[in-house]
């Protein structure tokens, strides 16, 4: 255990989201090294204590008299104003750091509360220059590289799954326009009936104010004749994630705004080959050409072009892919985030 350094985490929203996956990731690291409570109970692990702000302030105070310092780690608005309520009204002894991971101009509310923090982070270049005062550190997030690994028989993987086709081109996430759903079954429709083998396999939940989006995009395959080879699996069980990525040979992330988007390094880690979009995190992490494809957001025909030379050379998908895998390994592994934070809290504590 670090004896310096209590951490409180928190866990505010209820959905399910990228931030929630972040932190419960970096949490199963962290809590082997470190003394760790959460505020709020959503998707908790159960040997992880849930607790109030009177909780966690009485913690806090128990901490300092073992001589140990707290930092409480926000990673949403509301989470920095309960550090503040921790702080100014049930007096904690604690440092508060946010992560600043949105790609996009602050509110006036978010500048306020990021003003009142002892630090701030980063997970990318591109968020980064979205605030005002550069932060800190750029702490990227990492990946379970033992969860998400490659498949000893991709073949085999796909057939598993009981997809249609011999080879997979997947896409993640919640199926909205702003996930570049339409940039890839654009992109299908000129490309799958040249291609019979493959199938586009999109994986995530239809809520109900995206029916009209997605019925409209099913006519459309459907006249083009394209049925078979366009797959919505809807919302599955998280721990079927991996198995997917594990079967697909090729990856697409193709968001217009993202905040990070861990997709890429979980396709990565998997040894897909992987095409994205200038959006998040994925400049930085993708080397165009070596281990993955960069294009402009909402680029059907760059998409194509890359699209169509991944489908024909099973050479090419197997080079990026194994030096995908290589690079997670070496740079954005859960541990190696983990370890930064701790790291962090702790140069923070004493500052």
């Amino acid at each position: 255990m670090n004896n310096a350094v209590n951490i409180i985490l928190g866990n505010s929203n209820s959905r399910f989201s990228g931030v929630t996956s972040t932190m419960l990731q970096v949490l199963e690291v962290q809590k082997a090294k470190a003394e760790v409570v959460v505020l709020g109970a959503h998707h908790l692990p159960a040997d992880v204590r849930s607790v109030s702000l009177r909780e966690a302030a009485e913690w806090a105070r128990q901490s300092r008299l073992a001589g140990r310092s707290t930092v409480f780690h926000a990673r949403r608005n509301n989470e920095m104003i309960q550090a503040l309520l921790l702080r100014y009204v049930f007096l904690a002894p604690l440092k508060i750091v946010f992560t600043s991971t949105a790609q996009r101009r602050k509110s006036w509310i978010t500048r306020w509360l990021m003003g009142r923090m002892d630090g701030i982070l980063s997970t990318c270049e591109a968020a980064a220059r979205y605030i005002a005062t550069p932060p800190d550190q750029i702490i990227p997030h990492g990946i379970d590289a033992k969860v998400y690994l490659p498949a000893a028989d991709r073949d085999a993987a796909y057939q598993n799954l009981g997809l249609p086709g011999r080879y997979g081109i997947g896409i993640f996430g919640r199926v909205r326009q702003q996930k570049g759903i339409d940039t890839l079954l654009e992109s299908a429709l000129g490309l799958l009936s040249d291609y019979p083998d493959w199938t586009v396999v999109i994986v995530g939940e239809i809520t109900p104010e995206q029916n009209g989006f997605v019925e409209g995009w099913q006519r459309r395959i459907d006249h083009a004749g394209l049925t078979e080879q366009v797959v919505f699996t809807g919302k599955l069980p998280f721990e079927k994630i991996p198995e997917y990525f594990k079967a697909m040979s090729v990856v697409t992330a193709l968001s217009r705004t993202e905040g990070f988007g861990l997709t890429v390094l979980e396709a990565m880690s998997a040894e897909a080959a992987v095409v994205a979009t200038e959006a998040g995190a994925w400049p930085d992490i993708i080397e165009s050409d070596r281990d993955g494809y960069i294009i402009p957001v909402a680029d059907s025909l760059a998409l194509t072009a890359h699209l169509k030379r991944l489908m024909e050379s099973p050479e090419l998908r197997a080079e990026m892919g194994a030096a995908g895998r290589a690079k997670v390994l070496a740079n954005y592994t859960v541990e190696r985030e983990a370890q930064a934070l701790l790291d962090y809290y702790c140069w923070l504590a004493d500052s």
